[in-house]
């Protein structure tokens, strides 16, 4: 006997840590920026796995990578070379522009992890004491749900339970150049870790003078520079690498999320100055960079390097841009629409702050998946190819569920 919705939900609730609140749907299958749950609804896909379905769903270059590969060789563990892992890195150091050496692992939160341990075994290298191997990162950004990493989110939101946190890490302000610079004036710090686009902390995208910034006191100070791209990356912006948006070369930059396009991989990408940081044994991962991961990655990378896509992220960024500001003079919603490319977020106005997931939900009735960034902003992270067709219906459905939110009837 199949199972009926509320019995898998039933499932979910029994069986799974209790680390979540999905909505009381359980999606079966999709198809470019479309997907289907059990019931056979349809709903327009505006959250892409989080910025992960860059390609949308079932991507028949991605499915055929995939296939083939499967087929071939899945794990060899890193005691042995593989080609798919090893033209993955060449393809990622010619296209970065910056890089030279690549660490494969498996998620942003180790892609994070591996620069935090790689600043400091750098900074080691310089003769640095232990306590002058600070990370500084900034408030409201979002690095992953490991010790380390959530560390370096600068959210207490997010440390709370979790104490003692590592020691070594401080926090500044985000675009604030000024307070960077005073939190880096004691010479202590090795490495700044930012996001060019932060997402968790409401789609806020840094200033290119804040960006360039960092990297001038980076190279005053003898710290390196670490770009947190595994959201704002791989073609999110409109530009293949965030950095190349914004005009600043790093010395290390992470990647996950679109790189595998749904398929689990992260990167670490080092820069000439920390390249031969990291000797052997240094780290390690067991299924990082392994075939099946590279091929689809590889698959992904063509698809996420193509001009037309590119494009389409410029185009696609415009129609949402409008149809929230015309939504806005309707409803008056929006207090700021910002973000860079396909990573929108809309900032909700007073009355409605804190109200973000009640408008996820009357997304969902209407056939929408949506997604928040805290809760007071609305996140637009659709997949990259996405059409104009779906772009058209999936913001029509948008404005029926605000408009349902806004002035509820019954």
């Amino acid at each position: 006997m199949t199972a009926s919705t509320s019995d898998l939900y039933s499932l979910s609730e029994r069986y799974y840590l209790p680390v979540y609140r999905p909505r009381r749907i359980v999606l079966d299958h999709g198809q470019g920026a479309r997907v289907w749950d059990r019931d056979g609804r349809e709903y327009v896909d505006f959250g892409a796995g989080i910025a992960v379905n860059a390609l949308g769903h079932a991507h028949p270059a991605l499915v055929a990578a995939l296939t083939e590969q499967a087929g071939k060789l899945w794990h060899t563990s890193n005691v042995f070379v593989s080609e798919p892992p090893l033209r993955l890195a060449e393809e990622l150091v010619a296209a970065s522009r910056f890089a030279q050496r690549v660490f494969f692992c498996n998620s942003g939160t180790e892609a994070n992890e591996a620069a935090v341990k790689l600043a400091r075994k750098w900074a080691t290298a310089q003769g640095r004491t232990p306590d002058r191997r600070v990370i500084l990162s900034f408030r409201g950004s979002f690095h992953g749900r490991t010790l380390a990493a959530v560390t370096a989110t600068a959210q207490p939101k997010y440390h709370e339970g979790f104490e003692p946190l590592p020691p070594g890490f401080r926090y500044s302000e985000f675009n604030d150049l000024e307070a960077a610079q005073a939190a880096m004036a004691a010479g202590d710090v090795c490495a700044v870790l930012v996001e060019p686009v932060q997402g968790e902390g409401g789609v806020t995208p840094a200033s290119e003078e804040f960006l360039l910034g960092l990297r001038a006191l980076c190279d005053r100070h003898g710290a390196l520079l670490v770009l947190d791209e595994i959201q704002c990356g791989m073609g999110r912006t409109g530009h293949l690498f965030a950095c190349h948006a914004f005009g600043v070369t790093p010395d290390v930059v992470t990647l996950a999320k679109a790189l595998g396009s749904g398929f689990p991989i992260g990167a670490m990408l080092v820069g000439e100055k920390a390249a031969d940081a990291m000797q052997f044994g240094a780290h390690g991962t067991t299924f990082g960079g392994n075939p099946l991961a590279a091929a689809v990655a590889r698959a992904a990378l063509r698809e996420l390097s193509s001009p037309a896509l590119l494009a389409n992220v410029a185009r696609q960024s415009l129609a949402i841009r409008d149809a929230l500001s015309a939504i806005d003079a309707d409803l008056k919603l929006f207090s700021e629409i910002r973000g860079c490319g396909l990573m929108l977020g809309a900032q909700l106005r007073e009355p409605f702050q804190g109200r973000a997931g009640e408008i996820l939900d009357r997304c969902v009735e209407h056939g929408l998946l949506l997604l928040q960034a805290g809760p007071d902003v609305l996140r637009f992270v659709p997949a990259l190819n996405i059409s104009d067709a779906d772009i058209t219906e999936g913001l029509q459905r948008l404005r029926a569920a605000l408009t349902a939110f806004v002035q509820p009837t019954g």
